[in-house]
């Protein structure tokens, strides 16, 4: 896949995973500018919760998408902001994932975060997101209890194999995991366990 390409999918699922929020903040500034103070509860709670959602977002993405900077060799930095992205997505009081990140290599931290961000597109509902970094591999699964995608395992077992389906930028996490590991001369592997496993060596 060229860089432009994989740039395309990229920024098409980042905009996605961005734009529902950005509408609710200009909802909420619109209905300020109308002045109808019958509101004002609720736009205080849109703005506090989008604007959380937004940043939480926006720091996962730079790290695991954009360059190389000294947050990601700092394994607090990358445990904190991981666990603050997991809580944006579904219901972000709860939503039932949890995840527990090991960094004992942190020179593998952006390969982590993307397990992780691939993994959370296979969870329906709920579930156990296990990572550890060690050695130069990475080791991710969701574990039970879990409602998971069947779908998106069988897209992500085609694209570790070299297909890539329609809808790519669905795929952004898992197609930019295989893509960064190759760079590093490393091989992806999906598989069926209890769950659905992520291994990079």
């Amino acid at each position: 896949m060229e860089a432009t390409q994989l740039s395309a999918i990229i920024s098409t699922r980042m905009s996605h995973d961005l734009i529902g929020n950005i509408g609710a903040v200009c909802n909420a500034v619109e209905l300020m500018e109308e002045g109808d103070t019958d509101f004002m509860s609720d736009i205080s709670n849109i703005l506090k919760v989008s604007s959380r959602v937004l940043s939480s977002r926006l720091k996962f993405f730079r790290m695991a998408f954009g360059l190389d900077n000294s947050n990601l060799t700092d394994a607090e930095t990358v445990i904190k902001t991981s666990e603050e992205y997991i809580k944006t997505l579904g219901n972000p009081d709860n939503n039932g994932i949890s995840i527990k990140l090991k960094l004992a290599d942190i020179t593998m931290s952006r390969i982590a975060m993307l397990t992780l961000m691939a993994l959370t597109d296979t969870i329906v509902k709920g579930g156990v997101i296990e990572i550890e970094a060690a050695a130069g591999c990475v080791a991710g699964e969701v574990t039970s209890p879990a409602k998971l995608s069947q779908e998106k395992y069988e897209k992500m077992k085609e694209i570790e194999e070299g297909n890539y389906p329609e809808n790519l930028a669905l795929y952004a996490p898992i197609i930019a995991l295989k893509a960064y590991a190759e760079s590093q001369h490393k091989t992806i592997s999906v598989k069926a366990t209890s769950g659905i496993a992520i291994i990079v060596r």
